[in-house]
């Protein structure tokens, strides 16, 4: 079975992140999922870093993938 994989935007467009969507979580559900959790961090911790994210999105079932992100399309 395939993993369901989600592109988090991010502040600095050359480092966006990528994540696993829980197998709990429909597609259509995950975007809003994770980026309320992302804004319940950031009203929490307004300095957070993408390790607190990162950590609060962990305990939701998401988890980051490491990726090489290729050269730029012109």
């Amino acid at each position: 079975m395939s993993e369901k994989l989600m592109l988090l935007p991010s502040s600095d467009p050359h480092k966006p992140r990528l994540v696993t969507i829980p197998d709990d979580l429909e597609a259509h559900e995950a975007f809003r999922f994770a980026t309320g959790t992302i804004a319940a961090v950031e009203e929490e911790s307004p300095n957070c870093s993408w390790e607190e994210i990162e950590e609060a999105l962990e305990e939701k079932g998401f988890e980051s993938v490491t990726y090489i992100l290729g050269p730029e399309v012109s």
